[in-house]
């Protein structure tokens, strides 16, 4: 347990901290199965229109750094990659 109000309100502030991040980690996957879903029912326009409706969302999560914004890429690449495949 913290000794020192510092270290006390360090662990205040890091909990809520990991908290907003377990949340955003938790966006990002129901992002990504909303996409997948689609993939799988074989529509492709609407694989795409639920894709760009996700994306911002993808990209926010990125930018914050709750991921690497390489990890964000990686999954639009791949989704995007699925979608195009369903042809």
């Amino acid at each position: 347990m913290a000794n020192t109000a510092q270290a006390r309100k360090r662990a205040r502030q890091s909990e809520k901290r990991r908290a907003h991040n377990d949340s955003q980690h938790s966006e990002l996957r129901t992002a990504i199965k909303k996409v997948r879903k689609a993939i799988a029912a074989g529509d492709k326009a609407a694989a795409q229109a639920t894709l760009d409706a996700q994306r911002s969302t993808i990209d926010s999560i990125g930018a914050k750094g709750v991921v690497h914004r390489n990890t964000t890429d990686r999954l639009k690449s791949r989704l995007q990659g699925a979608i195009k495949a369903l042809a």
